[in-house]
């Protein structure tokens, strides 16, 4: 029997690292190419019928995940969502969400603001979950992120929408120093003897897209083992750029498989991975999900300026596939925003279905994503314009 599942997990890893979809890479929203990463600069999870989940040895199969990434609109990083953190707007945002029967939220805590006030950090995270859970929304949370600039005292405090952008975390010096990675660690014990058995949790990602740097994969490795040494009944995971990642983070006790695949060229490249994808999912027999997604480019690639016509959402270029395969899903993002990493921002891009009065940019894309759901109604006020206040 231990040979067997020794060969078994072999297969796994193998199958995932020469998987046809290993080289599917996310391209936007939070992925960057290399160049642009090395910048200096007994529990159920409520996600809503008809999800259904298998905990018979210790894995979970979720049939039915339709979510979104969030972050309010005017919080330019992470730390801003948690350092400022307005009740009522996480209220009314998540009320959003429910409009287009969405049952899950994917986001991230704050190393940055646990360590100036853990008690506040835990008392917001407690709010969150809850309105959450009122909502039938389960959350994938994030612990630390490996994309964006790295955090510093003015950085974390922007709110110039000409120069603040999403934030990497944990601060550089950290990253890079395993003598000061006893302050994570302790995030993380914190963050597991609070919510490790928490219901209202989809799974707990140990860090966003750590495989582009050796250097944060190390750190997400150590953190990674970190929750294991206290592992309670909600899944682990990583956040995943493709598949062909997984093979590594198999090798840590991945229990979820998330790749990411924001722009693509053409639907039909899209379908064809899609399709590759369910063959993969039935092959390793744990949950995979795609778990960043936006719309189709035609001919570029991230680092291409977008034509006009490309720089705004148009989820229901994808949305429908996705829908046809079946596939656990989070689009980026639930609020309209610009860009999360500057080379898009600078680009001009905006994403995101709600804009914070509850209008949507596209009434097509909001119709497109509750379709996943069964029902492609909505009759919402449609208002495909940047916010004022976003505007630089």
């Amino acid at each position: 029997m231990w040979a067997s599942a020794m060969t078994s997990d072999l297969t796994r890893r193998r199958f995932l690292a020469t998987s046809a979809v290993g080289g599917v890479v996310g391209t936007a929203g939070c992925s960057s190419p290399v160049s642009e990463l090395t910048e200096q600069s007994e529990w159920p999870p409520n996600v809503g019928d008809p999800a259904v989940v298998n905990n018979s040895s210790n894995s979970t199969d979720v049939v039915d995940v339709r979510g979104a990434i969030y972050i309010p609109s005017r919080a330019y990083n992470i730390y801003q969502m948690w350092q400022y953190y307005e009740p009522e707007i996480i209220e009314r945002d998540l009320t959003y969400a429910t409009q287009v029967n969405l049952n899950a939220i994917r986001t991230w805590v704050s190393y940055e603001a646990w360590q100036r006030d853990p008690d506040a950090h835990e008392q917001a995270l407690d709010h969150f979950l809850q309105a959450a859970d009122d909502r039938d929304l389960s959350v994938l949370l994030g612990l630390f992120d490996a994309v964006g600039s790295y955090p510093t005292e003015e950085r974390l405090e922007d709110t110039d929408p000409a120069s603040a952008t999403g934030l990497s975390s944990p601060p550089k010096e950290v990253l890079l120093n395993r003598q000061l990675w006893d302050g994570p660690r302790r995030f993380v014990r914190w963050f597991m003897d609070n919510y490790r058995d928490d219901d209202r949790l989809l799974g707990i990602e140990a860090m966003n897209e750590p495989g582009w740097m050796a250097s944060k994969t190390a750190f997400a490795r150590e953190m990674f083992a970190t929750l294991v040494e206290q592992k309670g009944r909600v899944p682990l995971t990583v956040g995943s750029t493709s598949l062909a990642n997984n093979a590594e983070y198999e090798q840590w006790g991945n229990e979820i498989l998330q790749f990411h695949y924001n722009f693509v060229n053409n639907q039909s490249t899209y379908r064809t991975m899609l399709q590759r994808v369910n063959h993969l999912r039935e092959a390793v027999e744990t949950p995979v999900w795609l778990t960043e997604w936006q719309r189709t480019r035609h001919g570029r690639g991230f680092a291409a300026e977008p034509t006009p016509s490309e720089q705004t959402p148009n989820y229901a270029s994808l949305a429908p596939l996705i829908r046809d395969v079946g596939i656990g899903n989070f689009f980026w993002s639930l609020m309209v925003k610009p860009a999360w990493v500057q080379p898009q921002r600078k680009n001009g891009v905006i994403n995101g279905l709600f804009h914070e009065d509850g209008a949507v940019w596209s009434r097509e894309d909001a119709r497109a994503i509750k379709a996943m759901s069964g029902d492609a109604s909505f009759d919402g006020e449609e208002r495909s314009e940047w916010p004022e206040w976003a505007e630089a």
